[in-house]
């Protein structure tokens, strides 16, 4: 038989190998709204370590993703009625722990799972059973599909229109969503073209089938657009803003489309914006048919299930590079601990990361899990 820990009454219980779980645990929280995530964030020492109620599971996290709308978060852009102290964090993966009575039908003490809701920076975290996504093991490539990946696959899915001989343009292209556009398009046989900082980056993104990279170092993005892609490109993917979003838009063929994923270069002003020339927009859209289409990920859930399960069979298979970013070449090395979540958020922002960030969270000597 199963082991099965009904933790829904109980205030002191031990996991099914013997390794205790503690009273308190390490999580971040908001104490102040700020786009300044040092300021924003604080680390709390002695937290209660959370119960699961009948349909939870309590789960220790061992891997956490980093995620540009962080600071969004943390800034209190997203919902204004949120006010201080809340968790923060948005996609984790660990083991089941501990279990409610209706939750173990499904789940067991031990399992591996992902999910996606906010509070995954600590080292437990309650999550509906209905909201986890059971997995044969801890691997840290699934973390990159749970947020980034999806937003990838179903934006493009939705709003894309791809189609064989489409010429796409990703920015930010070696990122953690940007490395899944790049590969979605080229299996939608589209012509793919990335911009990103740095040489290094240019090599991943032709290692996953980037057919032209522009280091926007070294190269004039606008420049190198008008030259190569005279007609314009069919569907840029952009989540970069500023000055960015407003070469993008110029580029653009006729019927051209433009997905706005995210706007990462103004997160850290005091507005969340960096300013772009929006004056000529209707006369620029009137002008080629083009569109520009807002993507949330929120909005789309219903799509989500689906998604997540088409990119899970494409990473078993091999069909889909998963890059994951654990720091190792950041001044301070590798990510581990909820200490080094501030580093990673810089370091995002520093636009040093090849694909996802991801924060390793050890385990305590005693664990046997």
């Amino acid at each position: 038989p199963r082991p099965i820990l009904d933790m829904s009454y109980s205030r002191h219980f031990l996991d099914f190998q013997g390794s205790s779980i503690p009273s308190s645990m390490k999580k971040l929280v908001v104490t102040k709204l700020s786009q300044n995530f040092r300021e924003a964030v604080t680390l709390q020492q002695d937290s209660p370590v959370p119960l699961p109620g009948d349909g939870d599971l309590l789960v220790r996290n061992r891997f956490v993703g980093i995620n540009a709308s962080d600071i969004n978060y943390s800034a209190g852009r997203y919902d204004a009625s949120v006010k201080p102290p809340f968790d923060i964090g948005f996609e984790g993966l660990g083991d089941v722990v501990a279990l409610g009575l209706s939750a173990s039908a499904d789940y067991t003490v031990g399992q591996a799972v992902a999910y996606v809701k906010a509070g995954s920076f600590a080292e437990y975290t309650i999550v509906p059973a209905k909201q986890a996504v059971p997995l044969p093991s801890v691997k840290p490539e699934i973390l990159t599909l749970m947020v980034s990946g999806a937003t990838a696959y179903i934006s493009l899915k939705e709003l894309g229109e791809l189609s064989e001989g489409k010429k796409v343009l990703v920015t930010a292209a070696a990122g953690g969503t940007g490395q899944f556009a790049v590969q979605l398009a080229k299996k939608a046989k589209c012509h793919v073209i990335g911009t990103c900082s740095s040489d290094e980056k240019g090599g991943f993104l032709k290692s996953i089938g980037c057919d032209r990279t522009i280091n926007y170092k070294t190269e004039n993005v606008e420049s190198v657009l008008r030259k190569d892609y005279p007609e314009g490109v069919d569907v840029v993917y952009e989540s970069v803003g500023g000055k960015m979003f407003d070469l993008a838009l110029n580029s653009l063929a006729t019927k051209g489309r433009l997905i706005v994923i995210g706007f990462i270069a103004g997160y850290q002003n005091p507005t969340g914006l960096q300013p772009v020339k929006a004056e000529l927009l209707p006369a620029k859209l009137l002008k080629k048919s083009a569109s520009i289409r807002g993507f949330f990920l929120n909005h789309y859930l219903s799509e989500y299930k689906m998604a997540l399960k088409h990119l899970l069979k494409m990473y078993e298979r091999g069909d889909l590079v998963c890059e994951v970013d654990f720091g190792d070449m950041s001044p301070e090395g590798k990510f581990t601990g909820l200490e080094s979540v501030f580093r990673a958020v810089d370091y995002m922002y520093m636009g040093k990361n090849i694909g996802k960030i991801v924060v390793e969270l050890p385990h305590s000597v005693n664990s046997k899990l």
